[in-house]
């Protein structure tokens, strides 16, 4: 009898998420069930991360885990953005895998599994077609992945832009946006199963529809998204890219309520010079006109952005520019990257010149700036009212021993907080999960608040 039993892990990225959720939705659909635990499957999938150097040494960590601990009759499948991009050393470096699948078919999961289970097979299979980038004929599956009130929405996959730091277009190709129909059905789905916040992802969300003719393809979408399922309560969007910020998205981000007033724009740096070794817009006061425009047309905007220090050439005028902007723009929310050096990419020739302690030194300087301006920004809250989505409860911890006491807390995020990047909202007492609250502001933390439940 064939065991159709399936532990998988997600490793990565909201993206990867969504993807994970599709091949768990086509494997559900072909018979097979999930289960919590490696010991208890016949098939142990893997959707690795191969982003950056970290990111791999993790995915070939929980791989040699799994092949370590591995029954004879289980199934080792690796997927995903390393196994697109490195596939065939993957399975010479981690023996005990049976299958290999790239991140652009990984909608092609039950038919590898299926021929994994034929014996006679040479393995490990290796399933890597030629295509230019990842298809859009997901079998059905829905692209998203739901955890507990909210729901990523992946619009589109791959990336059109040169920066010359990035394997994202070795590895999932030129964008493809996904068909505007498919996602207000999507939509349509994740409302009737009651989801309060939908926030949409992909490599660049500003850069949806270009493929398919649309000239201000997220706006036009935001509006049809909108439309087509009112009930949800927050539609926030991830990865904005510099210079595609139009002034049609910015009205109609402020046009629907439900369209939270936040906006993450990963800059990646301040210093023209940086930007162009980047191979990305360079034109910083048009960055600075871009964010003046959606603050002053968004009262109470939260603004998010990403850096990467320590870039080969990044001299300590450049370094310096980089603070100072951060001083001048005050970003409610900031994510730093030490500079990681990948073959294959435009940068490759650049080298990795910068020492390991200068790239930690520079981050430590930019994570204290902002510790102090992210601080600032979290008490002007205390005393006003936020509405907060409720993700958690639990019991507060006694500072001193440590061990956990009667007094109940919900956690959850306002429209300031992205799920998983941003911060938290501590609220005293038991507030229902999954649902929005009032929350009025007691306290403020770093990067979290706290507060009491004002009404339901």
């Amino acid at each position: 009898m064939v065991d159709k039993s399936v532990f998988l892990v997600s490793l990565g990225c909201a993206k990867n998420t969504v993807d994970s959720d599709g091949m768990a939705q086509l494997l559900t659909k072909a018979g097979y069930r999930l289960v919590e635990t490696p010991q208890d499957a016949g098939v142990l999938l893997v959707n690795t991360c191969g982003f950056i150097a970290l990111a791999r040494e993790e995915s070939y960590e929980v791989l040699a885990d799994l092949a370590e601990n591995k029954r004879r009759n289980q199934l080792l499948i690796a997927a995903g953005c390393l196994t697109q991009r490195f596939g065939r050393e993957v399975a010479q470096r981690i023996s005990g895998i049976d299958g290999i699948l790239g991140t652009r078919r990984w909608m092609d999961i039950v038919d590898v599994v299926g021929k994994l289970r034929l014996s006679g097979l040479p393995k490990p299979l290796i399933h890597l077609p030629e295509t230019p980038h990842v298809g859009r004929d997901e079998r059905g599956a829905i692209g998203a992945a739901i955890q507990g009130g909210s729901a990523y929405l992946k619009i589109s996959d791959g990336c059109r832009h040169p920066c010359a730091f990035c394997a994202i277009p070795l590895i999932k190709g030129s964008a493809v946006s996904r068909p505007m129909p498919i996602l207000l059905n999507e939509a349509l789905f994740l409302q009737e199963r009651g989801i309060k916040e939908i926030v949409l992802i992909a490599q660049d969300t500003t850069g949806y529809g270009y493929d398919l003719g649309m000239q201000d393809g997220l706006a036009e979408l935001l509006e049809g998204l909108v439309e087509a399922a009112p009930k949800i309560s927050w539609w926030r969007t991830l990865y904005a890219y510099p210079g595609l910020v139009s002034d049609r998205l910015v009205e109609v981000m402020a046009n629907h309520p439900q369209i939270l007033p936040y906006l993450d724009l990963p800059l990646q740096h301040a210093h023209p010079e940086t930007l162009k070794r980047m191979h990305r817009p360079s034109n910083i006061d048009s960055v600075r006109r871009t964010l003046e425009k959606v603050r002053k047309a968004l009262p109470g905007l939260a603004l998010r952005t990403t850096f990467i220090v320590g870039y080969p050439g990044e001299t300590e005028a450049e370094f310096q520019a980089l603070l100072d902007f951060i001083r001048e723009i005050r970003f409610d929310r900031l994510g730093v990257f030490l500079y990681s050096f990948e073959r294959g990419v435009p940068a490759e020739s650049l080298g990795d010149p910068i020492p390991a302690e200068v790239k930690e030194q520079r981050y430590q300087q930019v994570m204290e700036m902002q510790q102090s301006i992210s601080l600032e920004i979290n008490q002007s809250f205390i005393g006003k009212t936020l509405q907060v989505l409720i993700e958690g409860q639990g019991n507060v911890e006694d500072e001193i021993s440590g061990n956990e006491n009667n007094e109940r807390i919900s956690l959850g995020r306002s429209y300031r907080d992205a799920p998983e990047i941003d911060g938290l909202v501590l609220i005293e007492g038991e507030a229902p999960l999954g649902e929005i609250v009032s929350v009025r502001i007691t306290g403020a933390m770093t990067y979290d608040l706290s507060g009491e439940i004002a009404s339901r």
